[in-house]
């Protein structure tokens, strides 16, 4: 690492960094690659447990450092995408309970998730709902001192295996409501389904599955607030997710032109190549200090901090996915063989751009910021 990537973090950030990296690369990915692809990879969680990473996610009281989660995810990105995907759905399933669940649920879920033992899931995108949260059709309906829920679910990460789900479904007109619900619930089912790049990920129907009131997270009607809370401190992730896959693919890059030569030079030597390579270097460091800087307001207590987070998270998934392009580009047809890195980068990016909140959503919550203040005052620019 060079001092200057890095120069505004502490020494004991930059060791959390350097210690994920290396982590990633001498224990979890061969853990990975013995993984069955679009299936849950248990020992890779468990491992992620024993080396203390998942309590990274569960703090106490669900105070979490943003930062710090973000260090963890750019680290495990460079060396072993599946893990980082393994700890970031461990923890975004499971901080609605962490944050919000009553002593019953914590005390029964979160050890043994923190431990790699259990497996939690986020489940907030239905087929009619997916950036759209306003339209969630999943029921909630009372039954007693609780609920039924009743619906579908969908592009649900770690269904339909998870051992437990932070769900969320409509109890009022307006109203949203977040349930902790055990995939062992009689009612629930589901699949599996096929994606791009094979992560585990599912359908799940929920056909009356009942759900005592102790499982409720925070208050009824209010779960669009607990749904929101753990997107604020996981959406900036997201980009440092994205910039640690897109210095992996600049890494390659540089390494393979500096060497690989092409009309009597190398190709670090060709202007086309090295200005490419210059300008993904910067965006690359842009999008990280953008995700530092996010995730270091949402640490000091700023709220709301959406604007930061939605330009860390567009800036960065965008750069990356030209990062991983021109990176290709300059090793020719050999980055398309499968089972390259970059092969592999290419289709684990792509997602990114599109999950917790599409490209499109961060450019709208950036535009309405940058024109509320001039509407809030009646006054022109």
């Amino acid at each position: 690492m060079t001092g200057t990537t890095y120069a505004h973090l502490s020494r004991d950030q930059i060791e959390l960094l350097e210690r994920c990296e290396a982590l990633a690369r001498d224990v979890f990915a061969p853990l990975a690659r013995d993984g069955a692809p679009g299936h849950l990879n248990r020992p890779l969680l468990r491992a992620l447990g024993d080396d203390g990473l998942l309590d990274r996610v569960l703090g106490s009281a669900g105070e979490v450092p943003a930062l710090d989660l973000c260090l963890v995810r750019e680290g495990l990105a460079r060396h072993s995408t599946e893990a980082e995907t393994a700890f970031a759905v461990q923890g975004l399933g499971s901080h609605p309970m962490l944050a919000a669940g009553r002593s019953e649920v914590v005390e029964e879920w979160i050890p043994r998730i923190a431990r790699g033992e259990a497996v939690a899931g986020f489940a907030l995108t239905e087929p009619g709902a997916g950036s759209d949260v306003a339209a969630l059709a999943l029921r909630a309906e009372r039954d007693g001192d609780g609920f039924r829920l009743t619906g579908e679910k969908v592009y649900i990460s770690n269904a339909p295996d998870a051992d437990v789900y932070s769900v969320f479904a409509r109890t009022s007109e307006r109203g949203l409501t977040a349930f902790a619900v055990p995939r062992s619930s009689p009612g629930l089912d589901g699949e599996p389904l096929a994606l791009l790049s094979p992560h585990p990920i599912g359908r799940l129907v929920f056909d009356g599955v009942r759900v005592p009131a102790t499982h409720v997270l925070g208050e009824v009607d209010q779960g669009f607030k607990v749904a929101m809370r753990t997107l604020d401190l996981f959406r900036p992730s997201v980009g440092a997710f994205a910039v640690g896959m897109a210095q992996a693919a600049l890494d390659a890059a540089v390494a393979y032109a500096s060497t690989r030569e092409a009309f009597g030079r190398t190709l670090s030597e060709l202007q086309g190549v090295s200005h490419q390579l210059a300008e993904i270097a910067t965006g690359v460091q842009a999008g990280r200090l953008l995700v530092h800087s996010a995730a270091a307001a949402y640490d000091r207590g700023i709220r709301p901090t959406t604007q930061a987070a939605a330009m860390a998270k567009l800036f960065a998934t965008e750069t990356a996915q030209r990062a991983i392009d021109v990176a290709i580009q300059v090793h020719g047809a050999r980055a398309l063989e499968e089972g390259h890195l970059l092969e592999h980068l290419y289709r684990e990016v792509r997602a990114t751009r599109i999950y917790e909140g599409a490209s499109e959503i961060q450019r709208e919550i950036i535009a309405r910021q940058l024109f509320a203040g001039p509407r809030a005052v009646g006054g022109r620019v």
